[in-house]
């Protein structure tokens, strides 16, 4: 049996990161029997100034893993070892034709929205992905 689990970025403002990763997800439900979040922090008694430390997105067909953000102190100061690739453009499997002009349309959507393109990658003579960051430097793939 498979093990559940979540992904957790680390950040300055939680809202707002979540906001740019939302990716068709939908702010996740307190556990069943609260009300609402604050119900839920304050039974659990989570300090009032704590309440906004972190941002729950689930999705909304429960099959992919749920995804939050979590109010840190310092930066993000080097590369990360572990990435996202967001296949945008459909994955590798998909024609390069079709996907590439998702992949370029979600790039302009994206930096929009703040993103940044820390590079182009190709492979075999032409662009394959982009890597990308978010808002606050989290980078991410493109493919």
């Amino acid at each position: 049996m498979a093990t559940k689990w979540s992904l957790t970025i680390d950040c300055a403002h939680p809202a707002s990161l979540a906001a740019f990763w939302a990716l068709g997800y939908a702010e996740m439900a307190p556990t069943a029997g609260f009300g609402s979040w604050e119900e839920w922090f304050a039974h659990h008694e989570v300090p009032e100034d704590e309440w906004d430390d972190g941002a729950y997105l689930s999705d909304p067909d429960g099959v992919d893993p749920a995804l939050s953000s979590l109010k840190v102190p310092e930066p993000k100061v080097a590369k990360h070892r572990l990435h996202l690739d967001v296949q945008v453009g459909g994955g590798r499997e998909t024609p390069w034709e079709v996907r590439r002009p998702r992949v370029v349309e979600a790039v302009e959507r994206l930096t929009a929205a703040g993103a940044t393109v820390v590079r182009e990658v190709g492979l075999r003579g032409r662009p394959d992905h982009l890597v990308t960051a978010d808002p606050e430097g989290n980078e991410f793939r493109l493919v």
